[in-house]
Parts: C-alpha cells; structure tokens; sequence
C-alpha cells in the first residue's frame, strides 16, 4: 500500500507483556522514518516524565490534563507522515482507557471508539513470546537489576541499572511465569471482545529476522519504506549464558520437587 492510502493506519500500539522485544521492535519500526517515534507514552509511572519534557502545564491537583498529555504524545511521537506509534502492556491498556473516557465522556465503555476517536484510525501488533519460561527468566532478572535494555531508543527510563547483582528465584520465575499467561490470555479475550484480529508478531521470528518481521508490520500498516533507507536495531541483547543457567537450573529443579 502506498504511502497516502486511505487503508493506511493513523496510529497503532504494539501490545504485550514485558520482555518479549518490544524495545527492540519499537528501535526497528522508528529507524523505518514512516513508523512514528513508538515508546512507551502511557505508562503510569512515565507520565510525569514525558510530561515534563513535553512542558505540559500541571492541573491544579499537581495532575497532567488527559486530553493535552494526549496531544502532546502525538505531536512528539509522529513521524513526518502523521504516523503514531506507541507500546501498551496489558494494565496499561485499562489505564488508558478509563482516562480517555474522562476526556470523552459520551463514548465510555466503548474502547475502539475512545482510541480511534484519541488517535485515529488505529491498529494493533500483538507481541508474544513462545518460551516463556525464557521471557520469566528475563523478567526476573530486568526487575532485579532495574536494567530492561541496552542501547536505546530514546526511551525515558529503564536502563540506569541499580548495581544489584541477580541473583536466582524459583518462586519468582513460576510468578512471572503466571503473570504472562494470564496478560497473554488477556489480550486475547480483549481482541476477541473488540472483534479485532491484530498483527501477530512471536518473539522468536523477530529474533531470528528482525528485518523481515519489520517490513511485515508495515505491510500490515499499509505503509512503505522509502527507497534507499535501512531498518537498523538501537538495541543490544541482554540474554547470556546466565540466562541458560537459570532456565536449566529452574527446569531440574520442576523435575526434582
């Protein structure tokens, strides 16, 4: 589809569960020039980040107004296109929501048409993992050391680190382990409530040809790349050979209890 379709997308939201790539892909579509600036906009603890860089003025309770954070996101996360791009995980989708419904009351209850009427005509990416005791391992140790990439994006937070060593956590890897199949069945009900079938994107593709998997996504966003550019990853792996060891270990451990 060419650039200027009227089937092309206003906006979308990459939506999944932590430690699944999504910083990764958010690097990969922005390096595209046509896929907006994605990040992470709507995450509560973000908010007053991005707000402040973005000088939006503080209501009188010491809040930011819904509708400017909105506007604001938009004009600083459009690529020259009008392309919107932005991450949701499962929580925060709720959050955005029931915000939006304050700035548009009359259409309350109705998540299509609170996001559509928000940002456009808007599509969704679902990212996913299949080994997700991996992606509970990753978890465990991003929480532990406060280090959820390397390289960047431009993100506003997540990789400072806390100079804490990780250290293994069975209980905590089964908790993560559950989470993720709860958020994943989530997304999967709310699709399946909207009527909505998102662009499915595994975790394991993108690793294996983050490229392709990109220029995917776009034909899925009716957009082109211009001629003469590249798709280049601004993210580093974090998965080592600690990561193995912990997946073994936790694994001997589940066969020995």
């Amino acid at each position: 589809m060419p650039l200027g379709s009227v089937d092309r997308v206003d906006s979308y939201f990459i939506c999944g569960t932590p430690r699944t790539g999504s910083s990764l892909l958010l690097g990969l579509l922005e390096s595209t020039g046509v896929a907006g600036h994605p990040q992470a906009y709507f995450r509560s603890p973000d908010e007053p980040l991005w707000a402040d860089r973005w000088q939006i003025r503080r209501t009188v309770e010491s809040g930011v107004d819904y509708a400017a954070y909105v506007e604001a996101a938009l004009a600083f996360g459009r690529t020259e296109n009008g392309v919107f791009g932005a991450k949701l995980m499962w929580g925060t989708l709720d959050e955005v929501v029931d915000k939006l419904a304050g700035v548009y009351p009359d259409l309350g209850g109705n998540d299509i048409a609170l996001l559509n009427r928000a940002f456009g005509r808007t599509r969704f990416v679902f990212l996913r993992r299949d080994d997700v005791l991996a992606q509970a391992v990753s978890w465990l140790r991003a929480e532990q050391t406060a280090k959820w990439f390397i390289g960047g994006n431009g993100e506003i937070s997540g990789n400072a680190g806390n100079g804490q060593a990780p250290s293994f956590d069975a209980d905590r890897i089964t908790h993560y382990i559950e989470i993720i199949t709860e958020h994943n069945a989530a997304w999967d009900a709310w699709f399946a409530s909207w009527g909505i079938q998102p662009h499915l994107v595994r975790y394991e593709n993108l690793d294996k040809d983050a490229v392709a998997t990109t220029h995917d996504i776009l034909h899925f966003l009716g957009l082109d790349v211009p001629a003469g550019s590249s798709i280049a990853a601004r993210h580093q792996r974090q998965a080592d050979e600690l990561n193995r060891q912990w997946i073994e270990r936790y694994r001997a451990e589940a066969r020995d209890s």
